[in-house]
């Protein structure tokens, strides 16, 4: 029998901060509606485009869903890429929007906040509304600088901006963190109180090395980093980074920027024990569970596979744990609810 659930972010927030949690918490970067609407077994996805009131009632489901699974904290982000391409750029569909200084300088820069505040004020409004006592959000501003950069300048053309137009590549960058700055500023000052932990997702690698040469992310990327960073911090709430991909090649750099915690991992790079022996000493370590585990096997494994890991990482520093991405919409619903059902077996919840 499951004991009552209460949430309490701040086990969320010792984690981040590197400290072992009391409660070892549950963590994800996403939860897929329709997943969670297979879940609690109601509707979501409709309530969520409707009215305000609509929409609080649709992020009520939601936080319905993670309280019932056992979960502190809800992942909510508003992507940056709506204000460029809404994505296609960064799924290599899109066209390149700064080719040169000219396009650079015309772009409407000054008028991205308002089309933000636009489209998105009234979710995160919902948001709050909608978190009962003990309980706030993970995330924040979607996409980082190099996801950013990409809905401007697909990446198979970003190489060619590179050699070019170094000065127009240097630049856009500088201009992308200024605008993530801008617009991190107006979600702190308003809905600040509605995270406990500030993230944002940059996908930096692929399986077998970085996207980008590991100079051109330290001399172009980790600078607006730090700048949201610092940020973040000023607000005294920890940031995580969420990276896809074999990063070690800058994952001293990346500390360097102050990073509180770190998210995502995949088996076939390392599995997260590795990552928490390699870090753990200096920064807080989310996820752990493989993806392909979430997908492929049965409830019973996924059982095994978590209470084989837990043993491994647990009492090695701040740990979240959750999938090494997110609940996908291609996530088993019954090896998410096993996932969270052997955490709180450890918890001595069930």
């Amino acid at each position: 029998m499951k004991k009552k659930f209460d949430p309490d972010f701040r086990h969320l927030v010792d984690a981040a901060c590197n400290r072992e949690a009391s409660r070892l918490p549950l963590y994800e970067h996403g939860f897929d509606v329709g997943v969670v609407e297979q879940v609690i077994d109601e509707p979501v996805r409709d309530a969520l485009d409707g009215t305000f009131a609509e929409r609080v009632e649709g992020w009520r489901r939601i936080v319905r869903c993670a309280l019932h699974l056992g979960y502190d904290c809800v992942p909510f982000e508003r992507g940056l890429c709506t204000l460029v391409q809404g994505g296609r750029g960064l799924s290599g569909h899109g066209e390149v929007l700064i080719p040169d200084m000219d396009a650079l300088e015309r772009y409407p820069w000054e008028c991205k906040l308002a089309e933000y505040i636009a489209h998105f004020e009234q979710d995160f409004a919902a948001l709050q509304a909608a978190l009962p006592e003990g309980m706030r959000a993970v995330g924040g501003v979607g996409n980082g600088p190099f996801e950013t950069m990409q809905d401007f300048v697909p990446y198979q053309e970003l190489v060619f901006l590179q050699a070019d137009a170094p000065d127009v590549y240097a630049e856009l960058w500088h201009r992308i963190g200024t605008l993530m700055f801008d617009v991190w500023s107006w979600v702190l000052s308003h809905y600040g109180e509605t995270f406990a932990v500030c993230r944002f997702g940059d996908d930096l690698g692929f399986r077998s090395s970085t996207l980008l040469q590991p100079d051109e992310i330290c001399s172009h990327v980790l600078p607006q980093y730090k700048r949201i960073i610092d940020l973040v911090h000023s607000y005294d709430k920890p940031f995580l980074l969420h990276s896809c991909g074999n990063i070690y090649a800058v994952m001293e750099d990346i500390i360097a920027t102050g990073i509180d915690a770190k998210h995502s991992n995949e088996d076939a790079i390392d599995t997260f024990d590795v990552w928490v022996t390699r870090y753990g000493d200096r920064i807080g370590n989310f996820g752990g569970v493989e993806m392909n585990m979430m997908t492929l096997n049965t409830p019973d494994e996924v059982k095994e596979y978590v209470h084989t890991l837990l043993p491994k990482i647990v009492g090695h520093g701040g740990i979240a744990i959750g999938t090494g991405n997110q609940i996908s919409d291609y996530t088993k619903p019954e090896n998410w609810v096993a996932m969270t059902e052997a955490v709180r077996e450890w918890r001595g919840e069930v």
